[in-house]
């Protein structure tokens, strides 16, 4: 496993969809794990594969503190929101800032773990903030597009 450069806001790649992933390769498990790692370093909640310079529809979220139960999105896509929830993101492409954006309180995904095998996810508040934020960077859009007024730095919110 390595850490991974994190590419930040005005990176081309960020605003590119990211390709569908047709097998898994050891390559591919080793930027799994890498993204993983890199995500705990970097004390985030979710990253996706653009964010590393790998366009590939990969992402990983672990909005546990305990960092053992990470969730792996291989090929994700949303089949069903509801209700609503405005709050404050952030992201590790755009550091030291947040905004507010409002976005589903209830999402439905399927995607494909790291061994090819489908699955559906369904996340509330949080985790479903978290699921659309990362499938959003596979399509090449960052959240900063629908921030609700200024993006703050992160310091000034707790004040």
């Amino acid at each position: 496993m390595a850490l991974r450069n994190i590419r930040e806001i005005g990176d081309d790649i960020l605003y590119k969809k990211a390709k569908e992933v047709k097998e898994i390769t050891e390559k591919t498990r080793e930027l799994i794990d890498d993204m993983l790692e890199t995500m705990y370093e970097a004390d985030g909640v979710g990253l996706a594969a653009p964010q590393v310079g790998v366009l590939k529809r990969i992402a990983v979220i672990d909005v546990t503190a305990e960092q053992d139960s990470p969730i792996v999105l291989v090929n994700p896509e949303i089949i069903h929101t509801e209700g609503e929830q405005r709050g404050s993101e952030g992201c590790l492409s755009v550091p030291g800032k947040a905004g507010i954006v409002t976005r589903p309180n209830v999402v439905r995904v399927r995607a494909f773990d790291e061994n090819m095998q489908e699955f559906e996810i369904e996340g509330e508040e949080l985790l479903a903030r978290a699921l659309i934020h990362e499938i959003e960077h596979l399509d090449g859009q960052l959240y900063v597009d629908k921030v609700e007024g200024e993006l703050v730095d992160v310091g000034e919110e707790e004040e």
